[in-house]
């Protein structure tokens, strides 16, 4: 059996799990979430008030401290999203794992995780809060910080989720 590529971050009672897709290639390479130099996650989290300070991509296991936990749709490969099949998706695990942690927020860091887990098309999800709840979840769907996507990026929806996330913003 293949193992994950990069290990869940998931306790009971966090406020937020963001989900993407699978490890990029620099990612696995570093053994650490969101590791592409053109990855804006870490410092996203920082800039949109959910960290107090940018941690390193290698210090991604002291998330939970924040409230916040990791994981991927795809969890046993690696590499551009483009050469992901929908045999690598493993969406009844995910949610699985969400029921038995309950999250108050899932957060798919781009449409494709959304897209494998919700089994929408991505013409038909906004950016922001979903109409959906998952495992009792409030879920938002963001613009993808990888470099690949800088083309659709906007820091608004990441602004909106840590509003709600902090409670900063009525429900």
């Amino acid at each position: 059996m293949t193992e994950d590529i990069l290990p869940d971050v998931l306790e009971p009672g966090l406020r937020v799990v963001f989900c993407g897709t699978q490890a990029g290639a620099a990612s696995a390479r570093r053994g650490a979430y969101y590791a592409g130099p053109g990855n804006k996650f870490w410092t996203v989290l920082h800039q949109v008030g959910l960290l107090p300070e940018r941690l390193a991509p290698e210090a991604f296991r002291e998330l939970p401290r924040y409230g916040i936990g990791l994981t991927d749709v795809a969890k046993r490969t690696s590499g551009p999203d483009s050469a992901l099949r929908g045999s690598h998706f493993d969406a009844t695990g995910f949610r699985m794992r969400m029921a038995g942690f309950s999250p108050r927020f899932i957060a798919f860091n781009g449409k494709r995780a959304a897209q494998a887990v919700l089994g929408r098309q991505p013409s038909t999800m906004p950016y922001g809060r979903q109409a959906e709840n998952l495992a009792g979840a409030l879920v938002y769907v963001l613009p993808s910080t990888s470099g690949a996507a800088a083309g659709f990026w906007s820091i608004e929806p990441w602004k909106q989720l840590a509003m709600a996330v902090t409670g900063t913003a009525s429900r």
